[in-house]
């Protein structure tokens, strides 16, 4: 017999698929990591930042009052590094909001590109400093025969490590910055 609107006994009813399954889950998980990348970027950012902007090193010479001294703030290549970092780190703070509303609506473009737009900036002003500041502290370690400029590390050789160790956390910053942007277009081209 054959009843009309009943399902067959013993028979397991279709699954249902979830609401919203299928769209934009993997936005979602790209829109975490996304801000989980921009949490890091901006520790890598804050310490380039406070790393070049605390180093100094004095040495004395012959007396306690003919002293050499090693500061950041000696070159402007460091200057422009210590506030490149620091503004690229200050903005992924003030970004952390629009990165939070990407995850909570996957599919909306507006943030995406509002984010976008800054973050390409931001990846030229980091890579930047950070390759000034390469460039000083090469001539820091190994000097230039040709321009008479001594390696001055053997001399100040805390101030070099901690202004080496700015300089690779700001390319980290960087190179984040670069993956944050490659992220950000993908999405944006799958709409």
């Amino acid at each position: 017999a054959r009843a009309k609107g009943k399902a067959a006994a013993g028979v397991a009813p279709p699954p249902v698929a979830a609401a919203g399954a299928g769209r934009g889950g993997w936005k979602k998980g790209v829109a975490v990591f996304h801000f989980l990348l921009r949490l890091l970027a901006a520790g890598a950012a804050l310490a380039a930042a406070t790393t070049m902007g605390t180093t100094d090193q004095t040495l004395p010479f012959f007396t306690q009052f003919f002293q050499f001294q090693a500061s950041y703030d000696d070159l402007p290549a460091f200057t422009f590094f210590v506030i490149a970092n620091a503004g690229a780190s200050a903005y992924l703070v003030l970004s952390l909001p629009f990165s939070i509303v990407c995850i909570v609506r996957p599919q909306a473009i507006g943030p995406r590109l509002l984010l976008l737009i800054p973050d390409t900036i931001f990846v030229a002003l980091t890579t930047a400093a950070a390759s000034s500041a390469a460039a000083i502290v090469y001539l820091a370690h190994n000097g230039n025969s040709n321009a008479n400029w001594l390696a001055i590390c053997q001399q100040f050789n805390d101030f070099c490590q901690q202004v080496s160790g700015a300089v690779v956390a700001s390319f980290v910053a960087a190179l984040i910055f670069i993956f944050l942007v490659g992220l950000s277009t993908i999405c944006l081209k799958k709409n």
